[in-house]
């Protein structure tokens, strides 16, 4: 416990020494003075506990040293105690009470009522301290709490803030990744579409290619028959043209990627490029010497830049100029594009552009803002479906009254070696066959069967038809014998592919020929060197096909 501090205030040194005797046990600090002034000057120096002042002093009494003392806002609630040794009336010690006394002892003093007293306001005083000292560790207590409270008001205030931000950035990724998914889901079946549509009408075209051709060679040799049947044979191949488009955009046409040179490939169609767009068309090429090669099927490269050439020039209404550039471009992770070094292709024209609205829709099949008669609307269709096949993806990039970019991201040949295009062989080059062959064509379609068939016959060999897999399986388990199979690949029941494997396992010497009107025979079917057809094909065209695959198979053996 610490001791608090009492002053004696008594003119007479012997009183004060009697004060000092009675008051030791308590342990206290006992200061002594001899005036009102001395004992003013104490109070203003020290923190005073209880104060014992005489009420008869010569020059300055007990009553107005109270009352100076209780004019302080520092002892306006000290205990002090008034010591008289004369009898008061009470007018006297209710004037002490005014003045600011606490208590009265008399003379002759009893110690133990002296000690009592003064200990009672000692110890008011320590605990009276002891409150006010934990009152305002309460209060630090109280602003430091709510300090921290404000903090983490204002903390969570932010991160409410924060919160809200991410929400609405999750919120606008979320809506355009649906917008990006509802787009994909779209073209997706939109290629569908156009693969089950390429797919039919690959197999009409080739009726009719097949027809024509065949009766061309038998019509007599009249000038206006000829340029009828002319005419039809070449509105045919531009619808299988067309076809070919389709499929580009569907992602189901076959491609044979190989390791190109990009300078060089651009360097041997650029002639070819300037004739087709015409006079007041400048071609500049901003082409780096030592160009990665890429992993592209080089024929559909070079439709593609046909297409987007012409595109540029249909938009450069008198003129202008188109800007083909190309560099090599190291890509992480870019949405559907996956990580892997990759050449940019851009083609730049300085046409009238297209707003926003236009851009959207620019991929999209039949889309055109052409007039009647001037596009398709798939030349940028079949660019998307090549660079998409290929493992890459078309930007585009337009401001309106400013030009259009379309740009190509395609794979690097990572360890390819360079290869020319592969071509296909002329019937005076393939391998001598036997003259007659008996052919077992397989086809759902019977108008394509039919075709098929008179084809071969016209080239002097035996052909059976087969409406199905199984019933071609149900020939071939016969006594008759075959030297090649023709089949179709998309058959209801069993595909042209399993009727290959089929065959191969049962009957390992007999040829193999697939044929299709579009893609859709992946590498797991473990048939990648069987000899394929894309229909519609040419009587040429089976012939060489037919010859090397006769070819092939008797070297093999």
């Amino acid at each position: 416990m610490n001791p608090v501090n009492i002053l004696l205030v008594d003119d007479q040194p012997a009183k004060l020494l009697s004060y000092e005797v009675v008051l030791q046990e308590l342990g206290e600090n006992l200061i002594k003075a001899q005036s009102g002034r001395e004992a003013l000057e104490h109070l203003l120096r020290n923190d005073i506990a209880v104060i014992l002042v005489d009420v008869c002093m010569p020059e300055q009494d007990g009553f107005e040293l109270v009352s100076m003392i209780r004019e302080h806002p520092r002892y306006q609630h000290t205990a002090i105690i008034f010591v008289s040794a004369v009898m008061m009336a009470e007018p006297d010690r209710l004037r002490g009470y005014a003045a600011g006394a606490v208590d009265y002892v008399s003379v002759p003093i009893v110690p133990e009522v002296l000690r009592a007293k003064v200990r009672v306001f000692a110890d008011l005083y320590r605990k009276t301290r002891e409150l006010e000292r934990l009152n305002a560790e309460l209060e630090d207590r109280v602003r430091e709490r709510t300090a921290e409270l404000e903090a983490s008001s204002n903390q969570l205030r932010q991160l409410n803030e924060e919160l809200e931000e991410r929400i609405d950035q999750r919120t606008r990724e979320r809506e355009e990744a649906l917008a990006q998914l509802f787009e994909a889901q779209k073209l997706d079946t939109i290629g569908q579409l156009t693969g089950g549509v390429a797919h039919d009408f690959n197999n009409l075209l080739m009726a009719v290619l097949g027809s024509l051709n065949l009766l061309k060679k038998r019509l007599p040799i009249d000038e206006k028959s000829e340029r009828l049947i002319a005419n039809a044979i070449q509105a045919a191949e531009r619808g299988a043209a067309l076809t070919q488009r389709l499929l580009a955009f569907a992602r189901r046409q076959e491609l044979k990627p190989h390791a190109v040179d990009f300078a060089e490939l651009f360097e041997n169609i650029q002639d070819l490029l300037s004739k087709a767009l015409g006079p007041g068309v400048d071609i500049r090429k901003d082409i780096p010497p030592r160009l990665p090669q890429l992993l592209v099927d080089s024929n559909q490269l070079e439709l593609a830049l046909l297409n987007l050439f012409v595109n540029a020039r249909d938009a450069m209404i008198g003129g202008g100029t188109i800007m083909v550039s190309a560099e090599e471009k190291e890509v992480l992770r870019h949405g559907s594009l996956a990580a892997g070094r990759y050449v940019r292709i851009s083609v730049s024209d300085t046409g009238e552009g297209m707003d926003e609205a236009t851009v959207t829709r620019a991929a999209e099949p039949f889309f055109t803002t052409k007039g009647p008669g001037k596009g398709t609307g798939l030349g940028l269709s079949m660019v998307h479906g090549l660079a998409a096949q290929s493992g890459g993806i078309l930007d585009l990039s337009s401001v309106k009254g400013e030009g259009t970019t379309v740009s190509l991201c395609l794979p690097v040949a990572e360890n390819v070696a360079a290869a020319s295009s592969p071509e296909a062989t002329s019937p005076d080059a393939a391998p001598n066959v036997p003259q007659a062959l008996t052919v077992l064509v397989v086809d759902d379609d019977t108008l394509v069967s039919m075709g098929t068939s008179a084809m071969l016959e016209d080239l002097g060999h035996i052909a059976t038809e087969a409406s199905s897999a199984a019933a071609a399986l149900e020939i071939l388990g016969s006594d008759r014998k075959f030297d090649l199979v023709i089949t179709d690949h998309a058959m209801p029941g069993m595909t042209g592919a399993e009727l290959a494997r089929r065959i191969l396992a049962s009957y390992p010497g007999l040829p193999v020929i697939l044929a299709s009107g579009y893609v859709e025979l992946h590498e797991d079917h473990g048939l990648s060197d069987l000899p394929r057809m894309m229909k519609p094909f040419t009587q040429e065209q089976l012939q060489t096909a037919v010859h090397r695959a006769v070819a092939e198979r008797a070297t093999a053996a």
